[in-house]
């Protein structure tokens, strides 16, 4: 089995991992807290609805109890969802998250590819729409979108939305993302999910409180059928104590939620500056990621820094010379950014010597006639 995500410390030890796009604030202590004292409760089994953190989560967001599934993580959910659907043609915009190809293929389904343009952030435009036909079951969509971290403007989502309302296309949207935004309200579509039936979204806990590890995600419909069958697909204890613990307190970190925002912002915005500055290309971001190009073989040289970052040739789509850098904290940002500039530096030279022994040969041939 070949590992094609982030995150893979336990084959590259002891390395400041930049390949993981999780909250650089680490996970707040009051989660840690409760998800311990989950796991003093081990002897019990989870709560398969997950009330109590069902009840909180929708009193924070003004959506209806009975509009949430959750599961061992968002990938869970993408594949329940895949499972109670059965779609026999799906469309998705690519580059994407390659679990959603992965949960369609599992059940036989046809997949069509969008692609979207570079010039566009790697962002669906207006031409996806007419994509949008009769014979499509379902589509995945990401805003921000994986792995440009660029956000989709929603008006183009709400027009997405109301055609597969009307063709009876299933439109999963990936909102996982989303918190890491400025103004995260202002682009969600979780209030339009009380509109659209067809509308799935998708969120998580794992990237912005900081907590891959206790996996936690949810989905929001207004389709109580749909759901019904999700449920029915996915094993009931699914979401441990623990996790279902350390989720209901994580909705209390306002203030570290803001902070991470404050931070990101600021280190987002000094690692493109320097980006820009040694010339490499990038799309600009508006959450805690930067996707990359560069000729450099730039995975393996990092890793002779002690540095893991994303290779993402494996994204269809975007193919080799791609990487995603995580947002971290300004000591580890400096790490990055000085170990690029001395692989840099190191290539220029190689490339200057090389130039220098090929001169020298063309030179000693030239004497030689």
């Amino acid at each position: 089995m070949v590992y094609g995500h982030g995150g893979d410390i336990y084959t590259y030890k002891d390395m400041l991992d930049f390949s993981v796009n999780i909250n650089p604030l680490g996970t707040p202590e009051r989660v840690i807290t409760a998800a311990k004292r989950g796991v003093e409760c081990a002897a019990v089994y989870p709560d398969s609805r997950c009330r109590e953190l069902r009840g909180k989560l929708a009193g924070k967001q003004g959506i209806a109890e009975e509009s949430y599934i959750f599961g061992n993580g968002a990938a869970e959910i993408i594949y329940t969802l895949v499972l109670a659907e059965k779609p026999k043609r799906a469309l998705i915009p690519i580059p994407a998250f390659s679990e959603y190809e992965q949960a369609l293929k599992s059940v036989g389904c046809e997949i069509i590819y969008y692609y979207t343009k570079e010039n566009n952030c790697y962002c669906i435009d207006e031409n996806f729409l007419n994509e949008l036909e009769e014979d499509i079951d379902i589509t995945f969509l990401c805003s921000p979108v994986n792995p440009s971290g660029h956000v989709i403007d929603k008006e183009l989502l709400q027009q997405a939305a109301d055609i597969c309302e009307k063709s009876g296309i299933r439109m999963v949207l990936d909102e996982c993302f989303t918190e890491f935004l400025d103004a995260p309200e202002k682009y969600s579509m979780i209030d339009e999910s009380k509109k659209y039936r067809q509308l799935f979204i998708l969120r998580a806990f794992t990237k912005i409180y900081a907590m891959p590890g206790l996996r936690l995600g949810y989905g929001i419909s207004s389709d109580q059928n749909l759901l019904e069958r999700m449920e029915q697909m996915r094993q009931p204890w699914s979401v441990s104590v623990p996790a279902q613990e350390a989720g209901t307190a994580a909705l209390d970190e306002e203030e570290y939620v803001e902070k991470a925002r404050q931070v990101i912002t600021a280190e987002r915005n000094y690692l493109e500056a320097e980006l820009k500055g040694m010339g490499i290309k990038f799309i600009s971001s508006d959450v805690n990621f930067i996707l990359l190009y560069t000729e450099i073989n730039l995975s393996y040289e990092m890793k002779k820094h002690g540095i893991l970052i994303r290779n993402c040739e494996n994204y269809r789509g975007l193919g080799e010379g791609w990487y995603r850098i995580a947002v971290r904290m300004h000591e580890d940002n400096l790490c990055l950014i000085n170990a690029l500039k001395d692989i840099r530096r190191i290539k220029t030279d190689e490339a200057a010597e090389e130039g220098k022994r090929t001169a020298e040969t063309r030179d000693r041939t030239e004497e030689a006639r």
